[in-house]
């Protein structure tokens, strides 16, 4: 019997430049991928990207699902569609924060995780 796998192996890496595609190719602003696995125990990857607007923050959040579907990569969860100021997408080792500019700031979550070495895409 052939049996496949429900998702994807995809190493974190990869599915953060993966991501950081889907996200540019809908005009997410400021993507910032940084590797926290030597000091997160709840994920390697935290991504951040910045939206226009609210509508801006849930189509980028809605590519994201879309693609990680059609690509067969797990989905966790997300919080904050509903207010679309700031959504968090789970995708088990790589969490995605899209915020409003406003927003972004304030939470600085690049600040947080400033030791965090950050992950150079190519282009």
């Amino acid at each position: 019997m052939n049996r496949t796998k429900k998702f994807s192996k995809i190493e974190s890496k990869e599915k953060a430049l993966a991501v950081a595609d889907w996200l540019d190719a809908k005009q997410g602003a400021n993507i910032v991928i940084l590797d926290v696995a030597a000091m997160s125990s709840v994920t390697d990857m935290t991504m951040v990207v910045s939206a226009r607007g609210v509508k801006h923050a849930k189509a980028l959040a809605d590519h994201v699902l879309a693609m990680a579907a059609e690509n067969n990569i797990e989905f966790l969860r997300m919080e904050g569609h509903q207010t679309g100021e700031w959504i968090l997408l789970d995708l088990n080792d790589v969490l995605v924060h899209v915020f409003i500019d406003e927003l972004r700031e304030f939470y600085n979550i690049e600040g947080m995780w400033a030791e965090a070495p950050r992950l150079n895409r190519a282009g």
